[in-house]
């Protein structure tokens, strides 16, 4: 048996019995390793998971977004391929979706504070799912628009309440790996968009870019009908004076139904001492508490360097993969909505090992070292593309540049799918956190719209050099992290308030304490 002992000075006279780590919270640590541990197998646990899993519907719900030739011929668009075209009628058609998450997103955080996690996430559901049927239905341009648009106020929202519902419903010890989850799940709809897209690819009819839209329907109704069974965030009710059930809810989950468990103790005297009661949250219209302090301004300086750096770092190129594989040498439809369908496989994977990694290596690192690895894969895509593409002198040479394109893709989602979700949530105090996160999403709103609506008239104009401005970007980017980037990792939400206080928060994210379990069998 292990007793702990307190955190400990360097010393060369430490007990022989003495097993001392390094860890970045001694009270958590303490917590964690006296109270009874959490099992991921037990009952309580799976039905965490199982909770959790309907919000993951949010990230869901947000990864369809298919389309084939026949969208453009049945709209009378011009486009050079089945990727979705190029020019400005198909940039507008996809900014469309990100002017509608910049609308939603001065209700979304106003609407999480009022009704609850719960609340929001039932009603992005629903306005989802109203923009999914538009969609799908559309018989002109008009509608196609309005559906999008739809859908993107729709997103806002949950983007808004669901990972905020997540990061505070977690267990601290798996906080990463939960959040980092819930953002891995957009693959889940695009693997089955870009899958069906495949399949109706040869269909002459509107099946083959209506069916993956009316998919999108599924996710969003799962969270709208769900929503209301699910407990509501602990922190939320005691923000509103619920406090036996926050109580209730946090002992629960988080101490296997004990609320005398350490971690469960620990956990309920930080919410105390950090949750208010008169903070901004309890008016809609104030967003001052994101600014208004130099720790707020940190705070608000780490999301926003996720929401933009999330976007500009490559990822954008998303949307015309099958125009950038033409250029680099695939010469049918067939072919390039293949490649299309494996490389968000690929992308898949990525995020999983991400996610799997989050709470061991840290989020700083992820970052740093996934930004630098973006950089390097396109480097290497722009050489090869720019050598051979799509002249066919060397097959080999354009078989280099997809299969960098893959790698790009998987090193890309390993370090920002389990982050993009995660990082703004925990840089977030509670009592800003909603409007933070719909700050957040008009952050991301916003870099996806220069993506979207720039990046159709780019490749019509300079083609695959549009690569070389994302990989001097990315270098910038890593220079950023490098000095700005806070660790995270290890700790509970409310300790970070002491990170973000001190006068060089990276350096006291980075710092360690020792902490001596001593046997006594």
């Amino acid at each position: 048996m292990a007793t702990p002992k307190g955190s400990l000075p360097p010393s060369d006279r430490e007990p022989e019995n003495a097993n001392v780590v390094e860890v970045q919270n001694e009270d958590l640590a303490l917590a964690l390793s006296t109270g009874p541990p959490l099992k991921a197998t037990s009952a309580r646990s799976l039905q965490l998971f199982a909770i959790l899993l309907v919000a993951f519907m949010g990230s869901l719900s947000n990864g369809f977004d298919g389309s084939g030739a026949q969208y453009l011929n049945y709209f009378g668009i011009n486009g050079q391929d089945a990727g979705g075209g190029v020019g400005t009628t198909t940039a507008i058609i996809f900014a469309i979706y990100n002017i509608g998450m910049i609308a939603g997103v001065v209700f979304a955080g106003p609407i999480a504070d009022r009704f609850g996690r719960r609340g929001g996430m039932f009603l992005g559901g629903l306005i989802i799912i109203t923009g999914a049927i538009v969609v799908t239905l559309a018989k002109g341009i008009p509608y196609l628009l309005g559906g999008r648009f739809t859908l993107g106020f729709g997103v806002a929202i949950t983007t808004t309440a669901a990972p905020a519902y997540v990061v505070e419903m977690s267990p601290p010890q798996w906080r990463g790996r939960l959040t980092g989850l819930y953002n891995t799940f957009y693959y889940s709809g695009s693997i089955l968009c870009t899958g069906v897209t495949v399949a109706t690819g040869r269909n002459s009819g509107t099946l083959s870019w209506r069916l993956p839209l009316a998919l999108q329907i599924i996710p969003a109704a799962i969270l709208a009908g769900f929503a209301w069974f699910l407990p509501e965030s602990p922190r939320w009710l005691l923000a509103v004076g619920r406090n036996d059930e926050a109580l209730a809810i946090l002992a629960k989950y988080h101490g296997n139904g004990n609320p005398e468990a350490p971690l469960v103790k620990l956990e309920w005297k930080e919410y105390q001492e950090s949750v208010k009661l008169d903070a901004s949250d309890k008016r809609w219209w104030d967003y001052s508490e994101l600014v208004n302090t130099r720790n707020a301004r940190y705070r608000t300086f780490m999301m926003l360097l996720m929401g933009f750096f999330g976007q500009w770092s490559g990822n954008g190129l998303g949307y015309f993969l099958p125009i950038l594989f033409g250029a680099a040498g695939a010469n049918t439809q067939n072919q390039r909505l293949t490649l299309n369908f494996a490389n968000t496989v690929i992308s898949a994977g990525g995020a999983l090992i991400g996610t799997s990694l989050t709470d061991k290596v840290g989020r700083r690192n992820m970052w740093f070292w996934g930004t630098l690895a973006s950089s390097a894969t396109l480097a290497i895509v722009t050489g090869c593309t720019a050598k051979w593409g799509s002249t066919g002198a060397n097959p080999a040479g354009a078989n280099a540049a997809i299969a960098f394109i893959f790698i790009f893709g998987f090193v890309y989602s390993m370090a920002y799918t389990p982050l993009q979700a995660l990082y703004p949530a925990e840089c977030l105090h509670y009592n800003t956190r909603a409007k933070g996160m719909a700050t957040y999403a008009l952050a991301v709103s916003c870099a996806s719209f220069v993506n979207s609506y720039t990046g159709p008239i780019a490749l019509e104009k300079i083609q695959w050099k549009l690569y070389i401005v994302y990989v001097v970007w990315d270098l910038f980017e890593c220079v950023v992290i490098w000095f700005c980037a806070v660790e995270t990792k290890g700790r509970t939400l409310e300790e970070l308030e002491e990170i973000f206080s001190d006068s060089h928060p990276v350096r006291k994210s980075l710092a360690k304490k020792r902490l001596a379990l001593v046997h006594t069998d």
